[in-house]
């Protein structure tokens, strides 16, 4: 059938059901609504730092890694869907911009040591309630980190390799990846959000034995 023919409720069907090209089709039809309801909510303050094309791309992109989710039925609630997700992005943009004008040691990975990057990661992503370096000796931190990262998108992973294992600022990763420095946050935060999906609770990473 055309693309163009079928209709809404065809397609929310198959992109349920993990059909990408129909999720695709989706974005295509109704992202430009989803942009205008999002325009109006980019503070100015923000928008020489946080661009309105990479909020829409970070959007599509957990379109796609939760379609699993997408339990739409019509158009105007598929474009609810988008917009709560464009809106919990641009929060997380807002979020990190401004917490970089606070840094927080626990926040920030300054070691370029690996090891002790990656278990200081696990704790900022609250993976764990034991003290991290206890394991950066054995590398199961790393090991473990390694794993979940590698099952991220590529942007996400870039991010986190990045800021949070290089300790680069979100400045220098927004030029090295050719992106608004609100999107580096984004990214970074979905990111996170990922990895403690992935890593799940502590008990199957970690154990209190020493």
């Amino acid at each position: 059938m055309d693309s163009a023919a079928e209709s809404d409720a065809d397609l929310l069907q198959r992109a349920a059901a993990r059909d990408a090209d129909a999720l695709r089709i989706l974005l295509k039809r109704h992202g430009p609504q989803v942009r205008n309801a999002i325009r109006g909510k980019i503070d100015t303050r923000w928008r020489s730092i946080l661009d309105e094309d990479d909020l829409m791309q970070v959007t599509y992109l957990e379109a796609f890694l939760h379609i699993d989710q997408l339990n739409a039925r019509t158009a105007d609630s598929f474009t609810g869907w988008l917009i709560r997700i464009a809106n919990n992005a641009l929060l997380d943009a807002v979020k990190g911009i401004e917490s970089q004008k606070r840094p927080h040691p626990a926040r920030r990975v300054q070691t370029p040591d690996h090891e002790s990057s990656c278990a200081a990661l696990i704790e900022l992503l609250g993976a764990t309630t034991t003290t991290p370096s206890r394991y950066a000796a054995g590398n199961e931190a790393g090991r473990s980190i390694e794993a979940a990262q590698k099952t991220l998108p590529e942007d996400y992973g870039t991010v986190v390799r990045q800021c949070d294992l290089e300790g680069k600022s979100a400045a220098e990763v927004s030029a090295l990846m050719g992106r608004s420095i609100g999107a580096v946050h984004m990214l970074r935060a979905r990111a996170h959000a990922a990895l403690q999906t992935r890593l799940g609770a502590s008990s199957n990473f970690f154990s209190d034995s020493p």
